[in-house]
């Protein structure tokens, strides 16, 4: 499987700016099986009030990815976006697959207190798996990196590659890639991390970086050889070997 992380720096609420943007990087990386956006890529992170940036019901964004998705025959992961749903706002990932169908909406369950995003946005309440092209792909977002039993619980739901569109901060790389590689080891999953900031990275089930971005606006591909996952697992599943007979 071929990913493909679209990492660009938002104008922050430029919104018809940061659309265009988007539009001309995803063509670029049509020859993909996936491509994933990063964390609130229509907006940037993140305008205030947030309110007046929000995409009602993610009608605009769902629009824009089924229709790239199906003019290029491409999964695409909608990175995130400021979305308004009845009186919420969210953080939310939308998937569009090859057909152009949305098949997948995840919203950001951990809010990034430090931003105060928990004054401003809703959490999600549920994990979120979506088979693409016959693999089980789980999504997170940003700060949901730092909660393994999150990710284990979407490990534990069968995912073989999670997704984690992100807008994390440079000035806080070295705990964000020894994370990274921390939730790849521990759930035998591959790692596709898609940072605005820069510095997105393919992680393998092993902890190895396979591809890692620069700083700027960046297409990052990279293969995907789930039979390496399999062969890890077979060497030592860790899943399979947890005990819960302890205290």
């Amino acid at each position: 499987m071929k990913v493909s992380i679209v990492q660009f720096r938002s104008t922050l609420g430029a919104v018809d700016e940061n659309f265009f943007t988007a539009s001309r990087l995803i063509e670029a990386a049509k020859n993909s099986d996936v491509i994933i956006l990063p964390e609130l890529w229509s907006t940037g992170y993140y305008p205030t009030p947030v309110s007046d940036f929000a995409d009602i019901d993610g009608r605009r964004t769902a629009n824009f990815i089924c229709a790239a998705a199906q003019k290029f025959s491409v999964n695409i992961i909608g990175g995130s976006v400021i979305v308004v749903s009845g009186r919420k706002i969210l953080n939310r990932c939308l998937v569009a697959n090859r057909n152009g169908e949305i098949v997948a909406a995840y919203d950001k369950t951990h809010l990034f207190s430090f931003a105060h995003e928990d004054d401003v946005f809703g959490a999600g309440d549920k994990i979120v798996t979506v088979e693409l092209d016959g693999v089980k792909c789980g999504l997170a977002i940003c700060y949901d990196l730092r909660f393994p039993e999150f990710i284990r619980k979407i490990a534990l739901a069968g995912a073989e590659i999670i997704f984690i569109p992100a807008a994390w901060s440079l000035k806080r790389l070295t705990p964000r890639q020894i994370l990274t590689k921390a939730r790849a080891i521990e759930n035998q999953v591959f790692v596709v991390f898609a940072n605005s900031a820069g510095v997105s990275e393919v992680v393998n089930p092993s902890g190895e970086i396979i591809a890692v971005s620069g700083n700027g606006e960046e297409i990052l591909s990279a293969e995907i050889d789930l039979n390496e996952r399999l062969q890890v697992i077979s060497a030592m599943n860790l899943l399979a070997d947890r005990n819960f007979r302890v205290d």
